[in-house]
């Protein structure tokens, strides 16, 4: 696989803005994490939804309020995984997010008994969008949140990076490293890449795999062990990251063979839509979570 050089520019202008708008949501505060990645939650629905209706076509007839429940109540889990750390006047959203939880069961329940029936292949793909996209997410947000820490991280300084390990670090050096992998496995498979890794993904190799998940973990953990000392832990962290990180970017394309498409989406020009985007992170942010679970909790 030779490296598109017109491809790569457009992809390269495209991420600067991408990066600027991830990092800001990134190290901001807490809230513009929760409005960042909320926003990334309805934009994977909306592409999820539209590769299951190619797969399965009765799903393309149903009115927008018919679709809009599963989501919002995936939007509903997101808010309760803040534990408690966002408050509005006092009055913690995680509390809003049980609300939401609740009345969106209740229009499901209602909509299923009495609107348009659904198929059990509707039911399944509901609840894989549900797993796949809200849960994923919750699980992130809830490692933003500093819950596994048993405190809520919302001090977003340097001076914090510096500190160790925390909810805040954590999720910065589970997107970073996700970025260096994907950047990484795409130049070196593209500049000596000739193994294809997989029929689910004919244009990603092992060379580039391989070679985008060494880089990524050696540089991270080398800023962790120069920075703050960082042990096996953040090693262990990187680890599940980057794997099940690639894992995530295999199981996206493999939804969009089973739907007859190229990308999911079309927002960001040469990264296609937000399932490509943060497919990575899908499946990486579930995985550390349970890393860090195991590990600090």
């Amino acid at each position: 696989m030779t490296l598109n050089i017109p491809v790569f520019k457009t992809r390269v202008k495209t991420a600067v803005i991408y990066a600027a708008v991830m990092v800001t949501g990134l190290l901001w505060n807490e809230w513009s994490f929760l409005i960042l990645f909320s926003i990334v939650h309805f934009g994977c629905w909306h592409e999820f939804q539209k590769l299951a209706s190619n797969i399965i076509s009765s799903t393309e007839k149903h009115f927008w309020w018919q679709k809009i429940h599963v989501p919002l109540l995936g939007w509903g889990l997101m808010l309760m995984a803040t534990s408690g750390s966002i408050e509005i006047q006092g009055y913690p959203i995680s509390e809003a997010g049980e609300w939401i939880v609740r009345f969106c069961l209740v229009m499901f329940t209602l909509l299923f008994l009495f609107g348009k029936k659904y198929s059990s292949a509707e039911l399944l793909t509901l609840l894989i969008g549900l797993i796949y996209l809200s849960l994923s997410l919750a699980l992130l947000v809830n490692l933003r949140s500093g819950w596994i820490w048993g405190s809520s991280d919302q001090e977003n300084s340097i001076a914090t990076l510096l500190s160790g390990l925390s909810g805040f670090v954590t999720t910065v050096l589970l997107v970073f490293a996700i970025w260096i992998n994907d950047t990484m496995a795409y130049l070196i498979g593209s500049v000596i890449g000739k193994t294809p890794l997989t029929s689910w993904s004919p244009k990603k190799t092992w060379e580039g795999t391989v070679g985008g998940i060494l880089v990524s973990v050696t540089l991270m953990f080398l800023v962790g062990k120069l920075t703050w000392g960082a042990n096996w832990e953040l090693l262990l962290i990187l680890l599940a990251t980057v794997v099940f990180g690639t894992i995530g970017d295999l199981v996206e394309s493999k939804f969009k063979r089973m739907a007859g498409v190229k990308d999911s989406g079309n927002f960001m020009p040469g990264h296609g839509g937000f399932l490509d985007r943060f497919d990575s992170i899908l499946l990486a942010a579930p995985a550390v979570w349970v890393v860090c679970y195991l590990m600090y909790r």
